[in-house]
């Protein structure tokens, strides 16, 4: 049975893509897509209210002549769902939103009602100030001091962000210059440190030469290396002459203890011994010399 959804399409081996005819499309064509209405608007042929989300069948194109910045400006075509009248309305990268173009007008357009507000009021000051000297003197004064506000506010922000960033290099020059001393004080500490151990093996263990005459046996020696005139001896302490013997290290009370018990010990004879019974060699005697002993 095939798969259902063929993923793996087979190629012969003279395929040649390059033999494939290409259509010819017009650089500006018309393409179908789904959409929804972007904001509500009313039919200006029968009236018709189209609410905001309705889905159409829309066709969409490239405007010619027309971007803002380089971005493009793409143009929408739908259809009045009561009289079928042709509705287009663009796209609208400046106030990232939508404009109606033809067939229709839209309820409401936020940024129209604000600049409609501000024209409003400017022109509503203009008024005023022509009818009364005091009121443009007055709005002048506020201008003034709100221009004085923005401009000292700006300097701050300048006068901070000098500081900032003078304090941010001397923090990062300090930081630098600490970072060196304690990497000194560290080299400095591991320096003492291996000078230290280098010292302590130099007091614990030393190298003295010692003649060929002398036995090696009066010294505590590990690794001896003989040479012809002289032979070189590691000890374990420092050794600034023949290592001391071990009873002239103990106290003056060991020693005489010692050689008391020495004196006072008993000279244990050594038994001697049948050399027959060792051998596993019994004599056996006679029975008459056996009586006449008992007797006796």
């Amino acid at each position: 049975m095939s798969e259902r959804k063929v993923l793996n399409k087979y190629f012969p081996p003279d395929f040649d893509p390059s033999l494939i005819p290409r259509r010819k499309v017009p650089k500006n064509s018309q393409q179908v897509v789904r959409l929804m209405a972007p904001f509500s608007m009313r039919c200006n042929t029968c009236g018709e209210y189209i609410y905001k989300g309705k889905k159409f069948n829309a066709r969409k194109e490239t405007v010619d002549g027309e971007d803002y910045y380089g971005i493009k400006i793409f143009r929408f075509y739908i259809k009045c769902t009561l009289c079928s009248a042709e509705i287009t309305f663009k796209t609208d990268p400046k106030n990232t939103d939508y404009t109606a173009e033809h067939g229709a007008s839209r309820n409401f357009e936020p940024w129209r009602e604000e600049a409609d507000t501000k024209e409003e009021d400017r022109l509503a000051r203009l008024e005023a100030e022509e009818n009364d000297p005091m009121k443009a003197l007055e709005n002048r004064t506020v201008d003034s001091k709100r221009e004085m506000e923005i401009l000292d506010a700006l300097q701050d922000i300048r006068a901070r962000n000098a500081r900032n960033e003078r304090v941010g290099h001397s923090d990062d020059l300090l930081a630098k210059l600490h970072m060196e001393e304690i990497e000194t004080e560290e080299d400095r500490e591991r320096k003492q440190a291996e000078e230290e151990d280098e010292e302590l093996v130099r007091q614990v263990f030393s190298k003295v030469s010692m003649p060929m005459g002398v036995p090696a046996s009066s010294s505590s020696s590990a690794g001896s290396s003989p040479t012809q005139e002289e032979k070189v001896v590691t000890v374990k302490r420092k050794a600034d002459g023949d290592e001391p013997d071990l009873r002239s290290l103990l106290p003056e009370s060991t020693r005489a203890l010692i050689a008391s018990k020495v004196a006072t010990i008993p000279v244990v004879k050594k038994r001697k011994t049948d050399m027959k019974n060792s051998l596993g060699i019994k004599i056996k005697r006679a029975p008459g010399k056996a009586a006449a002993k008992a007797t006796a």
